[in-house]
């Protein structure tokens, strides 16, 4: 049982004495009023009361300081270890309170902590910290001394079950060391389990733990036990930031993406001017809502009537595209306010991206005061393209499909508009993000998870507004489509000191990186990744299983596909002994069997065929890597005919695995690529890595939607 009621009180002590740490009996307290286990230990004010504690505890002793003013303990030289005899604790208490006072004279000391000796098994740190974007985050890694040098840490989101504890303590690099290694007992993770979760319901409850630590824990074969407790509290309120609600997100982000009318504040019929290039895409794109232009100087633009003011237009508005300097935005955001208009596209620059933090603050304080939904500022616009909705000065878009794809950079919408034409990849949308005022990426997520005509969300951010409502929505929609994220920055932001405490162990992209996998994204590591797993992972059926075969006619793509799978995380299937021989049947006595299956280069189209059959036709693999070798025996075309027909072939017969298919040879292969691609099998050209770093793309999501 938890009994919430001696912390709290514990923390309302400590923080109205204006404290933002507890001594280590209070942590102590905390954790025994937690269930989370701490050695025998006791508090001594004198040195004769220490002797006394030690010959009650038995055995050796460690000694350490209790000072509200000493935090890190060992650098004031107030720990002393192994400790053992009467005379020993009293001269170990002496010596303890001299070197703290020569460390802070004016430190005020309650006492020395006479603790239980802990020893064997291994040295965990179970730690959280208070992350800026994240809130609550739960730490688990190697303790002592290795988690400052190997850094073998992981981190969720707080709080967590028991199977997202487990899955921390599986997480790390050592995970085999806790298993046990070379001979040695393994650790009772059951028991770490339960830490961790106790932990994460602790920092939970009492949001005014700013940071928590347990280091080491002793874990050994028979449970778990923390020698030292260090907690850090806020000083000030603590407060969850305010967010709407689902059906709230909803209805705004429906009116944003439906609109029945678009007003355009700053419509020009100059060439040049974003005003008119909006107003352009608008009309041209076919957009069939109302277009209502809003410029003083003009009466009408492109055929259309011209209002003075977003006031003066006689219906409702839905959207208004702000295309004017950013010192006229917040007066015409106000009349906007006025007027009822649920959503407000800002694509002009100017604000805290230049270091105008007061102007956006303006802004923002009118969003909120008159409910207007901002996206923006300092972004190139956005596009629907069911609606036919291109809002954006860029160049328009006119291929359909399943993708949404959303950017905080220009540039980096660009790139995106560029690869999809290019590619042939259809989107459903492309929507500029840049400074995140308001709207943000779960706002989007909430709406693409609805979203009939959209399969698949790429998303480029640089960081999350708030990391805690971009995992719920995250969870929610990964469960029925793929989200793959581009993090940029991934170097260490934090000049934060290395050392053995949670909150300085969670370097930036580590944090980002656990929590987007607990949030069930794909992570894309760079820009033309997150293209190529948008544009493949709708193509791609889910597999049924972890059993990956890989047939090739070149023995040197096999033994590079085979890295590759383990480089992304995939299972190489173990062949038994009958589908073993099946296969030989195939492949000349001087090809190879096993897994990779090397079919050999000279080798017709009726043996690729022949190997490609028998792997879809067995239930027990999953999944299909193709490595093909351009010969004159069986040309780049051929190939990619045969391979696709195949594919469709069982398709139509109900057996749909992933196949995708690494093609080496002249310049021929890419249109025997293309051509697969059309054909929904994911192809490349030179290149072994991509196809199946696209395969474990969709393998990472298939594990986080629970599909396998």
């Amino acid at each position: 049982m938890m009994d919430q009621s001696i912390v709290r009180e514990i923390l309302d002590k400590v923080r109205a004495e204006g404290r933002d740490s507890l001594t280590a009996p209070e942590g102590k307290q905390i954790c025994d009023a937690y269930g989370i286990p701490t050695p025998r230990e006791g508090l001594a004010t004198t040195a004769d009361e220490a002797a006394a504690l030690a010959g009650e505890i038995g055995g050796p002793v460690a000694c350490k300081i209790v000072s509200p003013d000493i935090l890190h303990k060992t650098e004031a030289g107030g720990v002393l270890v192994g400790v053992q005899g009467a005379d020993a604790v009293r001269e170990a208490f002496d010596k303890i309170i001299a070197n703290a006072k020569a460390h802070n004279a004016s430190a005020s000391i309650t006492g020395i902590q006479v603790q239980q000796m802990l020893s064997g098994g291994q040295e965990v740190i179970v730690g959280a910290t208070t992350e800026p974007t994240f809130g609550k985050v739960v730490a688990f890694g190697l303790g002592g001394v290795l988690v400052e040098v190997l850094k073998d840490v992981t981190f969720r989101l707080a709080p967590l079950d028991r199977a997202a504890a487990r899955s921390m303590i599986d997480g790390i690099k050592a995970a085999e060391v806790l298993r046990g290694v070379r001979g040695a007992e393994g650790v009772d993770r059951d028991a770490l389990a339960d830490v961790i979760q106790k932990v994460s319901t602790l920092v939970t409850d009492f949001p005014e733990i700013r940071e928590f630590d347990l280091n080491p824990v002793f874990a050994t074969a028979d449970g778990a036990c923390a020698a030292d407790v260090r907690i850090l509290v806020e000083t000030g309120e603590v407060s969850e930031p305010v967010r709407p609600s689902r059906e709230e997100i909803l209805r705004v982000m429906n009116r944003l993406m439906n609109p029945r009318s678009v007003a355009v504040i700053g419509a020009s019929d100059a060439e040049g001017k974003i005003g008119n290039s909006v107003m352009k895409n608008l009309i041209n794109g076919g957009y069939a809502g109302e277009i209502y232009p809003i410029n003083p100087k003009a009466d009408e633009i492109m055929g259309r009537k011209a209002y003075a003011a977003i006031g003066d237009i006689p219906g409702e508005v839905d959207v208004a595209v702000f295309a004017i300097p950013a010192k006229f935005v917040a007066a015409a955001l106000t009349e906007c306010g006025e007027k009822g208009v649920p959503a407000a596209v800002l694509i002009p620059s100017g604000f805290a991206e230049t270091g105008n933090q007061e102007l956006q603050d303006e802004i923002v304080e009118i969003g909120k005061r008159y409910g207007v939904r901002m996206l923006g500022p300092n972004i190139y616009g956005y596009y629907y393209t069911p609606r036919n909705l291109c809002a954006t000065f860029c160049t328009p878009y006119d291929v359909r499909g399943g993708v949404a794809l959303t950017s905080q950079s220009g540039g980096i919408g660009m790139a995106i508009l560029g690869f999809s034409r290019t590619t042939k990849m259809g989107v459903s949308a492309i929507v500029g993000l840049g400074n995140k005022s308001d709207v943000d990426e779960d706002d989007l997520l909430t709406f693409f998870e609805e979203d009939a005509n959209t399969q698949c969300v790429a998303m480029h951010l640089e960081d999350l507004k708030d990391g805690r409502a971009f995992v719920s929505a995250a969870q929610r929609i990964t469960k029925k489509k793929p989200v793959v994220v581009l993090k940029a920055g991934r170097t260490d932001m934090g000049a934060r000191a290395a050392g053995s405490h949670t909150g300085a162990l969670a370097g930036d992209d580590k944090v980002y990186d656990d929590i987007l996998r607990q949030a069930g994204v794909v992570r894309a590591p760079g820009l033309n990744e997150m293209l190529e797993y948008a544009r493949s992972l709708p193509l791609m059926p889910t597999p049924k299983g972890e059993n990956i075969v890989i047939i090739t006619g070149a023995g040197g793509s096999g033994v590079l596909l085979s890295d590759a799978c383990v480089d992304n995380g995939l299972s190489l299937m173990d062949i038994p002994p009958d589908l073993d021989e099946a296969f030989r049947r195939f492949i000349p006595p001087f090809g190879a069997a096993g897994n990779p299956i090397d079919i050999t280069g000279g080798e017709p189209p009726s043996t690729y065929e022949a190997t490609i059959r028998l792997g879809l036709e067995d239930p027990r693999i999953h999944a299909l890597i193709l490595g093909y070798w351009h010969t004159i025996v069986t040309p780049p075309m051929v190939f990619a005919e045969l391979t696709a027909r195949v594919v469709e072939e069982y398709r139509a017969k109900g057996i749909d695995k992933p196949v995708v298919a690494s093609l080496a040879g002249d310049t021929e292969v890419e249109k025997a690529c293309e051509y697969l691609f059309d054909h929904k099998v994911i192809a490349y050209p030179y290149t072994t890595e991509r196809p199946v770093a696209v395969l474990g793309a969709k393998y990472r999501w298939a594990r986080a939607a629970g599909l396998l």
